[in-house]
């Protein structure tokens, strides 16, 4: 969309053939938008104390809230932790969709359901990356 396609093959991508794909991404925003203003019940949520102490490990308080308070505001996001973390993590989400041929839920159910091989080295993946960036990389943000 921004030109990379015109030199690298990998993304050459037709986007007013797929434009149901932004489409779909102002849908997810909007939909977001609706869930945080409109569709939160007023009383807290409930968490283990093993969870909220885990939380605290990485000075995110618990606030009751589904997103943290502390983590989503326009001085974290701003912040270079904040651009890491939602840039990089966007970035990384992004690509790894289009060079896995698909997202986790289609590997994870489709895929592995029809006893797929790359599908199954797909989802591999997808742990080994969560358990990576949950035990080194957002402690290393969040300190």
């Amino acid at each position: 969309m921004l030109g990379a396609g015109k030199k690298l093959p990998f993304f050459n991508f037709d986007w007013r053939k797929q434009q149901w794909n932004l489409w779909f991404l102002l849908g997810s925003v909007i939909g977001g938008f609706i869930s945080i203003h409109w569709l939160q019940s007023p009383e807290p949520m409930h968490l283990s104390a093993a969870t909220i102490a885990d939380l605290n490990q990485l000075h995110i308080p618990f606030d009751g809230r589904l997103e943290p308070a502390t983590v989503f505001n326009w001085e974290f996001l701003l912040g270079w932790r904040g651009l890491i973390l939602f840039l990089a993590g966007g970035f990384f989400i992004g690509f790894g969709t289009r060079w896995a041929g698909g997202c986790t839920s289609g590997h994870a159910i489709s895929g592995l359901s029809n006893l797929q091989l790359p599908s199954l080295i797909a989802v591999i993946g997808f742990f080994a990356g969560g358990l990576i960036a949950t035990y080194f990389i957002l402690p290393l943000l969040f300190k």
